[in-house]
């Protein structure tokens, strides 16, 4: 989906590579692993990215590491873009059919960044009548893929109305948060 709107494969390796671990950062070769390209064409990118602003270098013991720069002004929207096709996000997107019938689904702000929520924080809300078994299978292969437990809440749109309607203190707890909507629209989930 991605390359729909970025040309260079590369690039949208890099992007995938840098967002996909915020906060990271990766040395020239290990790059060059990890997005399986040639190398020169990874320097070429990481050229540009930085002339542009998206990436910051670092020169340690010989080497040169790459960040993505959080100030970058698009930092948030690429991060809400990857979230939509990577990871436990693209899983629910790429397999909606075969969950059920997904009337909202988000990740939260902190999940997308790679904070560790607090204990009782819901990292991810889906409302509608889902296959929980399926659902499930993408959160364990998050959960392995992070090595932690990911919190996450299912609810049906009659229970999820009912606790809006009531103000239930679990759900405003959720819908406080900040968030990226994986299906949905938002203003209408919040009404």
């Amino acid at each position: 989906m991605l390359e729909d709107l970025i040309i260079s494969r590369v690039r949208v390796k890099l992007l995938e590579l840098f967002l996909g671990n915020p906060g990271s950062i990766f040395h020239v070769r290990d790059a060059v692993r990890r997005v399986d390209e040639e190398i020169n064409a990874v320097r070429r990118e990481l050229l540009h990215m930085e002339k542009c602003g998206m990436v910051s270098k670092e020169p340690r013991a010989n080497r040169l590491f790459y960040k993505f720069r959080e100030d970058y002004p698009l930092y948030f929207d690429l991060l809400a873009l990857i979230s939509k096709t990577k990871g436990l996000g693209g899983d629910i997107l790429k397999n909606k059919n075969k969950i059920g019938k997904i009337k909202y689904a988000f990740l939260s702000g902190k999940f997308i960044r790679n904070v560790i929520s607090a204990p009782n924080e819901v990292e991810m809300l889906i409302v509608g009548n889902v296959v929980l078994p399926q659902i499930s299978q993408f959160v364990r292969t998050e959960e392995t893929k992070r090595g932690r437990e990911v919190n996450y809440t299912v609810m049906t749109e009659e229970e999820f109305s009912f606790r809006k309607s009531r103000r239930d203190s679990f759900l405003v707890s959720i819908l406080e948060q900040s968030r990226i909507m994986i299906i949905g629209d938002e203003e209408e989930m919040l009404k």
